[in-house]
């Protein structure tokens, strides 16, 4: 074995190590993140939150700017003066208006230091894979995407530093971390146990610079229609659990526990919205440019190849989405079940298209 053959072995060698132990510091930021949502359910300004949710629609006749002062008993005797948080209106049909709660914290101290620990561990979880995703490139000397180990674990690090980049933007989606860090264990785990595949050079056909170009960018889109997902799923939640409030229902201790903490349904289905909007048109590039690749390798555009099916179809239910969210009548749930359904079509054109179906994108090897 000759030594540069010998570098790129350790090399290989060296980006598994760091991927795994990317595993395990992503499992400590899973336990102070569930950490930072139990001691966050035993705050008082939590349920005080919860309880002036419930009150929404009184105060939001005041004004979307109105504020109310609550006094919380603390220990010791004393009292506490709290803001109501910014009322937002909803933007379904039948508004009310709805206070985003307090966050995984709570509002508590010990919550938000667990949370805060929590971030920290995803910080270096992030710089680890990262590097284990650098390494694994420098073994092969390419781009560390030709084969689905490898766009896996690139995936869920460019999913993790999305996250990561709209909470250095001071945004509001902190109630996302355990989600968030319990997909990216998933998906590692799936990775390393059924998809992993030696360090290789791929196919002339794949030895082309739209390999940096077409694969990186459906990569990107993948990781943020997956932080608009996720807005999603916990926004069909969340508006159910205000629905049962505004009806004089009595939500069970999960929703008084968990939903009650969760940004309001209006601010969860915006930012689901502006996420999916801001993205939409990068997979439209992302499908122009695998045409033109494809062009290059194969002498044709488009061949109704599975992959390039299914592609389509995936941007034909994100647009349907975009329109209907656009369209009076069919914004709130009926939208949001049009955005989950748009990103099972992107899963299933990663997972389903490349392990179930044979064409011309089975070449690249699990």
């Amino acid at each position: 074995m000759n030594l540069a053959a010998a570098t790129n072995e350790n090399l290989a060698q060296t980006s598994n190590v760091l991927i795994y132990s990317s595993m395990a510091v992503y499992t400590l930021a899973f336990f102070a993140h569930i950490a930072e949502w139990v001691f966050g359910s035993r705050s008082k300004v939590g349920r005080t939150a919860a309880a002036l949710t419930g009150a929404g629609g009184a105060v939001g006749a005041a004004g979307a700017d109105a504020t109310v002062k609550v006094q919380v008993a603390q220990k010791g005797g004393g009292t506490a003066v709290l803001d109501r948080p910014k009322i937002i209106t909803r933007s379904a049909a039948g508004t009310r208006d709805v206070p985003d709660g307090p966050g995984a914290a709570g509002g508590t101290f010990k919550g938000d230091l667990y949370g805060r620990v929590a971030i920290s561990m995803t910080v270096l979880a992030f710089i680890v894979q990262a590097a284990g995703v650098v390494a694994r490139a420098l073994s092969v000397q390419r781009a560390p995407w030709g084969n689905m180990y490898e766009f896996s674990i690139t995936f869920s690090t460019v999913a993790v530093g999305a996250y990561l980049t709209l909470l250095a933007l001071k945004k509001n989606v902190r109630w996302m971390g355990l989600l968030l860090v319990t997909t990216v264990l998933l998906d590692l785990g799936i990775a390393t146990t059924w998809l992993y595949t030696d360090s290789d050079q791929l196919v002339p056909a794949l030895q082309s610079y739209w390999l940096w170009i077409h694969v990186s960018t459906a990569i990107l889109c993948g990781a943020v229609f997956y932080i608009g997902a996720v807005a999603t799923l916990l926004y069909l939640f969340r508006d159910s659990y205000e629905n049962k409030l505004a009806n004089d229902g009595q939500p069970g201790s999960f929703a008084q526990s968990v939903l009650s903490r969760l940004p309001a349904a209006a601010s969860l289905d915006k930012f689901a919205y502006r996420i999916n909007a801001a993205v939409f048109p990068l997979w439209t590039f992302t499908i122009i440019a695998g045409a033109i690749w494809a062009g290059d390798a194969w002498g044709r555009y488009w061949g109704w190849d599975p992959k390039e099916v299914w592609s389509f179809i995936t941007w034909v239910a994100y647009a349907c989405y975009l329109h209907a969210r656009a369209t009076v009548g069919w914004k709130g749930r009926k939208a949001a079940y049009l955005a989950l359904i748009a990103f099972g079509c992107w899963l299933f054109n990663y997972y389903g298209v490349n392990i179930f179906v044979t064409g011309k994108h089975s070449y690249a090897g699990v």
